[in-house]
């Protein structure tokens, strides 16, 4: 059997295969369904300093292979992540997990990811500087290598365990921006996160999302994600961390190829539960298939 483990900024997983913040909660609810432990890791829900009740409602619409949504980085706030949410986490699963981390100020991220630091668990931080779905910051820091660069800057000072920051593929050039993260001392980079796009209800005349847009997610925007983590791969010598539409091992090992070390798995999760060790079971046939012994082997393979 081919070998699953790769090494992602010095820690091993044993396999590639993460589960996307906002797909996952903090895994719990999906550890009633399966052992969850089958997976490389994965990246709890997106936090803040305050808790956040999110977006008004209705935040989901249905796309042609894919779908919006725009709920807004709800989550009960960075306090309550550590009192309730991580100890219930830590029962159900035993390895290093990421932290997801959003902000809508320089200080708010370094606030959050100086709290979350001392949580032994915790093996990396993603820091989020790419929402679509809020006002005020998320995707505003992603949109500039500057303001990118400040954010990982902040949070370098505050943390020794290693820092992927997550980018927006809704700018112009992704490459600036990754090495801009890259000199300021994040450790990888995370991309991509969902694309701007929106519905209206052909009834009512009116956007289906109460926000108006929200971040498109789900197989058809693949071959985007794609795209920018071969251009990113090509610009900085930090590990990447590919997403974007993988639905099933064939994705993972593309977005290898282009230069992932590591694929998260996000839509997917919603519309199938078992999405991501249906996708582990699977990676062995398919690299048999390939001719793949190795998947560290194949990292970066198509540049």
């Amino acid at each position: 059997m081919g070998k699953l483990s790769v090494d992602l900024c010095g820690i091993g997983l044993d396999n590639p295969v993460i589960p996307a913040s906002g797909t996952f909660g903090f895994g719990y609810e999906f550890a009633e369904i399966y052992d969850i432990n089958v997976l490389g890791t994965f990246s709890f829900k997106g936090t803040t300093k305050e808790p956040r009740f999110g977006n008004p409602t209705p935040r989901i619409a249905e796309c042609t292979a894919g779908m919006i949504n725009a709920v807004g980085l709800q989550n009960p706030g960075v306090e309550k992540v550590l009192a309730e949410e991580l100890p219930k986490m830590k029962r159900v699963f035993r390895k290093p997990v990421m932290a997801n981390v959003s902000g809508f100020s320089v200080e708010d991220y370094a606030y959050t990811v100086e709290k979350l630091n001392a949580e032994e668990q915790i093996g990396w931080f993603e820091i989020n500087v790419s929402c679509p779905n809020v006002h005020g910051g998320g995707m505003s820091f992603g949109t500039s290598p500057a303001a990118a660069a400040e954010v990982t800057a902040a949070v370098r000072r505050v943390t020794k365990k290693p820092i992927l920051i997550k980018l927006s593929p809704n700018v112009t050039d992704i490459a600036a921006i990754a090495k801009a993260c890259e000199a300021a001392g994040a450790d990888g980079i995370s991309l991509i996160n969902t694309l701007l796009g929106m519905r209206i209800d052909l009834k009512t005349k009116r956007p289906v999302i109460a926000n108006t847009m929200g971040g498109f997610s789900g197989p058809a925007i693949f071959p985007v994600a794609l795209r920018m983590v071969y251009q990113t791969a090509r610009a900085v010598k930090i590990p990447i961390v590919g997403m974007g539409g993988v639905a099933t091992a064939e994705n993972v090992i593309e977005m290898m190829l282009a230069g992932a070390t590591a694929v998260e798995i996000g839509a997917a999760n919603l519309t199938d539960p078992l999405a991501c060790p249906k996708i582990i079971n699977a990676l062995p046939v398919a690299m048999e298939k390939y001719g793949i012994k190795n998947l560290k082997e194949i990292i970066g393979a198509a540049l």
